[in-house]
């Protein structure tokens, strides 16, 4: 079912069971879709036109699923702009799409307000947590001037109704669109590759709902389930809410399962009620994963995937285990509706076994790159398969090992970080003359950034000084945390520079990590 569907469905079948769970209140799904329906009605009364961007720009929070649905029931198209993003950069998105409406926490909307006016197309901010600053709308005050019923604005499967936002080759942030049909698929296969889910579920996000968090949702819903939602999380306090709620389900980041399961809580935390913990978005090493299945059980399961379709293939909780862990370094095998072909630079397929692009297929490809149509047209085989421009092989049984990625991305902690973007910033200090951005294996975040440097003749500058110059132009989740130095950058005979090499010489010697890969790319 799509997202309207779904809380209208849930509101008729369940209306007192609990639907939203944060920090001490209880939402059910009546409330859950009337809050919704205040949201779609109040943004109607501001003159926003269905088919028209909804921009959000907020952590986890009690509001989430409300954003989320309300937009949905309205017909608008929501896009969630990442916090960890720099405020320009969040501004040049809103532009890139025409976004009318922000809504953003108040902690967020200070940090870009001074930027808004590059937006050319916005037309109202929406600023939730407590009266509203000049200019902007309080969210509480609209909700609670407008009606609580459903003006019944039925979903179009093939209109738009998310974007989420990628990084394209060169870096530049791209507008990933989905339409009804295709988000929904996104659930519906989601909710395929899990355990089967029970109204009496429930569902622990403890990542961002802006991020591939959002994945389990749509199943969860259509069970009659709840969802917890973690404002941030931290470990101690992730444990707790297992605890507490009785979580059955949750989702991380491999950072998240490895600081979970290291926790000193860990051991003494009742965690009998988790029957399953899903994870993916960045590498995860046999030793971690070894440490998570003493902690947590027997319950992993591993998805792979991409904005432009997801999720792609699974690792189930069996799969772990089978024949001493064969196929832990795998990215599992297809998830049940979805097609996985493995093609030559000219799109053809290879035998099993062989090295080439990963090109899948099912119902959640996306409806293109906003407002680009010869990048769609890059990203897509003739028969509707995605490119995903990841490399790799599948073997004999159909499981999907990934050997590289078609472009040297870094996933730090389940975030992309494109080495393009850190060695640009790189480039602009004056002691620098040349940088090759590449990312390592890293215990806690699965991989970060390195940078090999070549300073200007007879410059001086220190590893702290441009960790902290690239933090201050691209924020902490894209700065480079580690940085060496050389006379010259290896390049090859036409002059281009080797990031392989860059690693072989620069990078830790350490075992290379699983790829396990989700949201967004």
């Amino acid at each position: 079912m799509d997202l309207a569907t779904l809380i209208r469905t849930g509101a008729r079948d369940h209306p007192d069971r609990p639907a939203v769970i944060c920090d001490d209140m209880t939402l059910d799904y009546t409330g859950l879709y009337e809050r919704s329906c205040r949201l779609g009605n109040a943004l109607a009364g501001l003159g926003v036109r269905p088919g028209e961007r909804v921009a959000t720009l907020t952590d986890n929070s009690p509001e989430s699923l409300e954003l989320i649905l309300g937009v949905a029931l309205g017909g608008y198209v929501r896009a969630s702009l990442y916090t960890h993003n720099t405020p320009a950069t969040n501004v040049a998105l809103l532009d890139t799409i025409g976004a009318t409406v922000l809504i953003a926490q108040r902690t967020h909307h200070d940090l870009i307000a001074p930027h808004l006016a590059g937006a050319g197309a916005l037309r109202h901010v929406i600023v939730l947590d407590g009266p509203a600053p000049a200019g902007a709308h309080g969210y509480d005050d609209l909700l609670a001037a407008a009606s609580p019923v459903d003006r019944g604005v039925a979903p179009d499967p093939d209109a738009p109704q998310t974007i989420r936002f990628s990084a394209g080759t060169t870096g530049t942030p791209k507008g990933i669109v989905h339409s009804c049909r295709a988000w929904t698929g996104v659930g519906t296969e989601t909710t395929a590759a899990l355990i089967p889910l029970r109204n009496d579920d429930i569902y622990l996000a403890a990542g961002p709902l802006a991020h591939a968090t959002i994945m389990p949702v749509f199943g969860v819903l259509a069970a009659g389930g709840a969802v917890a939602v973690l404002r941030a999380f931290e470990p101690g306090a992730f444990l707790a809410a297992i605890e507490r709620h009785r979580c059955t389900l949750t989702f991380g980041v491999p950072t998240m399962v490895q600081l979970a399961a290291g926790h000193p809580a860990a051991g003494r935390t009742d965690l009998r009620s988790l029957r399953q913990f899903v994870y993916g978005g960045s590498p995860m090493t046999a030793t971690a994963l070894d440490r998570a299945r003493e902690v947590f059980g027997d319950i992993l399961l591993q998805l792979y995937g991409q904005s432009e379709v997801a999720p792609v293939s699974v690792l189930s909780p069996a799969d772990h285990l089978a024949e001493g862990g064969r196929w832990l370094r795998s990215a599992g095998r297809a998830t049940p509706n979805t097609r996985i072909t493995i093609v030559d630079e000219g799109g053809r397929s290879v035998p099993a076994g062989t090295v080439g692009e990963v090109a899948a297929h099912n119902p959640s490809v996306f409806d293109g790159i906003w407002d680009d149509p010869e990048a769609t047209r890059a990203r897509m085989l003739p028969d509707g398969s995605v490119l995903t421009r990841d490399m790799g092989y599948l073997d004999e049984h159909g499981f999907l090992f990934l050997t590289d990625r078609k472009e040297d991305m870094i996933i730090s902690g389940g975030f992309n970080v494109w080495p393009t973007e850190i060695e640009n910033a790189l480039a602009e200090h004056p002691a620098v003359r040349d940088a090759s951005v590449v990312g390592v294996p890293h215990d806690k975040w699965g991989e970060t950034p390195l940078a090999l440097v070549v300073p200007e003749p007879g410059a001086e500058v220190t590893e702290d000084e441009l960790i902290a110059w690239t933090r201050e132009r691209l924020g902490p989740v894209k700065r480079v945390t580690s940085v060496r130095f050389d006379t010259e950058l290896p390049k090859s005979a036409v002059g281009k520079v080797l990031r392989r090499e860059v690693r072989a010489r620069y990078a830790p010697q350490s075992a290379q990590p699983s790829r396990g890969a989700v949201h967004p790319r």
